[in-house]
């Protein structure tokens, strides 16, 4: 099976674009404030309309208001919510959009117990804990923790990088890869070289 890569935190129209042209699959749009990568929604809808055909644009929200993820989906064509905070089983039903539920893995979670309880989910992405960082950390999690055997997709993300990207494929045999600060210049600007770099070695991976 081929592993599928979403690259998430873009900011602008050019690097969106060149990620879906060098084949990714999804490029991921932050609309947390807090976070460097956060994006208003003129800047979305810009970088959506520019997508070729076939890319799939999946929308951040961190414990967000139902109004605020309402307003995004009204004017920004998302095909998929990634939920990346708290929120329980029946806030992410809420929205007529497939959505990914994010687990902040720490030794003692149990993933298997969390997919049963999101199991509406299109796939959980399993990201590295951190005390006061919502992702995109550079941070990478214990893989030993994630089950052989899970009744969801698992995206893995967290400290991915293309000098770790064959491994983890090879090691964990995830549905996707979920990369952001691993591809960049500097938060929420992307690295065309890093990117084709990461792509690569994901390639390498899946023929291992």
């Amino acid at each position: 099976m081929r592993t599928r890569v979403k690259i998430c935190g873009f900011t602008r129209v050019e690097e969106a674009v060149l990620a879906a042209k060098l084949g990714v699959d999804a490029v991921g749009l932050v609309f947390y404030p807090p976070s460097p990568r956060n994006v208003t929604i003129a800047q979305a809808q810009a970088i959506v309309k520019a997508l070729p055909a076939f890319t799939t644009v999946v929308g951040l929200f961190v414990d967000a208001p139902r109004t605020q993820i309402d307003e995004v989906l009204a004017n920004v064509s998302l095909d998929c919510i990634q939920f990346h905070g708290d929120e329980s089983p029946d806030a992410c039903a809420l929205y007529a959009k497939p959505y990914i539920k994010a687990i902040r893995v720490q030794n003692d979670t149990d993933i298997n117990a969390l997919a049963a309880d999101y199991h509406a989910a299109a796939g959980l992405l399993l990201d590295a804990y951190h005390p006061d960082a919502k992702g995109g950390t550079g941070l990478a999690f214990d893989w030993t923790l994630i089950p052989k055997h899970c009744a969801l997709p698992i995206i893995l993300a967290g400290g991915l990088e293309s000098s770790n990207a064959k491994e983890a494929i090879q090691q964990c045999r995830p549905y996707a890869l979920d990369v952001s600060s691993g591809v960049e210049i500097t938060k929420g600007i992307k690295d065309g070289a890093k990117m084709t770099a990461f792509l690569k070695e994901v390639n390498e991976g899946d023929k291992s």
